[in-house]
């Protein structure tokens, strides 16, 4: 059987240095905001061009917190692509915002610019970009639209770990970027974890304040904040796993230029651009009878996953959230999309099986 992900293979190589990491963390009696977490931040801001890095706990209150650092006005619209993982959507209703769904190019599964535009209105205050399956969205684009209206940008960069838009990387275009350490990520702890990078000195304020309470001095509150801090031992192995994570993308890029060369035309594959270096947190195909080929690549011994089988226009929760918005394209994405195995762990071999598979469907 050629698994989807799974995370023990994939953080094997990694155990030894894991191990240590972990004794460092346990021997030096400091679990919350201490050295490790400050050089993860160093680090991680540097990797991502970015002037300042703040750990948070989570992908989820990264996306959350750079919002509520605006204090935009209740009821405020931000844009959002309409075929995003619920998250994104949820950091903004979350902060009592109105999602403006726009949506995707269908070749690039990113936001289209041209559609950005015309979803503005006196109301919007940001956009929120999603660089989907480790691919960057038009970031040249979007950040003159943006300027032209004076909107925030922030970058939901949970999938695109390193991934560069014309020699820039995710993370150090927008007002923030927003990033997730979740497992499965190419760049991902051991459990849930999350960051928040910036260039501008008093935002990154702003969110290590909200991160702690609303504190900066132990014990005295000036904001109303939560609890969402990066813990040092999953700063600890983060630090190990970064030291990697360029050789775990050109791996991921291997084994889906293998998918791109060999794969049938009946496949719709991910586009390829030279303006674009993609890292494939996933790597997905599209066709009419995704379910068929899914139950299909199953009973060869293949196992596949769905990013996502629906879409957030027809989420139970988003109802009386999303209603009224119309979002064919994002409809068809999410009931055409497959995701092949793609892991660090996955060898030339497993994908030329899985090439053998699909072409025989």
């Amino acid at each position: 059987m050629i698994e989807y992900e799974n995370l023990h293979h994939l953080n094997k190589p990694l155990f030894d240095e894991y191990t240590q990491a972990f004794r460092e963390v346990m021997e030096s009696g400091w679990y919350i905001l201490g050295k490790k977490t400050e050089e993860f931040e160093k680090q991680y801001a540097a990797y991502c061009q970015a002037e300042h890095c703040i750990g948070v706990a989570n992908g989820l209150d990264a996306l959350t917190l750079a919002l509520r650092a605006f204090n935009f006005p209740k009821g405020s619209e931000v844009i959002v692509p309409s075929n995003t993982y619920i998250a994104t959507i949820l950091s903004i209703v979350q902060n009592d915002l109105r999602p403006v769904l726009v949506e995707p190019d269908i070749h690039s599964y990113n936001i289209d610019p041209a559609g950005i535009e015309a979803a503005i209105t006196p109301a919007t205050r940001a956009i929120m970009v999603v660089h989907l399956y480790g691919k960057l969205c038009e970031m040249d684009k979007i950040m003159d639209i943006a300027k032209k209206h004076n909107l925030k940008v922030i970058e939901d960069g949970a999938q695109s770990h390193g991934a560069t838009f014309k020699n820039k990387v995710s993370g150090s275009f927008g007002d923030y970027g927003a990033h997730s350490f979740y497992p499965t990520k190419n760049l991902g702890a051991m459990g849930d974890a999350g960051a928040v990078t910036t260039n501008d000195a008093e935002l990154a304020t702003t969110i290590r304040t909200l991160r702690n309470y609303g504190s900066k001095v132990k014990y005295y509150n000036e904001r109303v904040g939560v609890n969402s801090r990066l813990d040092e031992l999953q700063s600890a192995l983060l630090l190990v796993k970064l030291r990697y994570l360029d050789k775990i993308n050109e791996h991921k890029r291997r084994l889906a230029a293998l998918y791109l060369e060999n794969l049938k035309s009946d496949f719709i594959k991910p586009m390829v651009h030279p303006d674009y270096k993609d890292v494939y947190h996933i790597f997905n195909i599209r066709h009419p009878k995704r379910d068929d080929l899914k139950a299909y690549m199953l009973k060869h011994e293949v196992k596949t996953d769905i990013h996502y089988p629906v879409a957030p226009v027809d989420q139970e929760a988003m109802k009386g959230i999303l209603d009224g918005q119309s979002t064919p394209v994002a409809r068809e994405i999410h009931r055409t999309t497959l995701s092949l195995p793609i892991s660090y762990y996955h060898s030339e071999s497993d994908i030329h099986r899985v090439i053998e598979v699909m072409n025989a469907f």
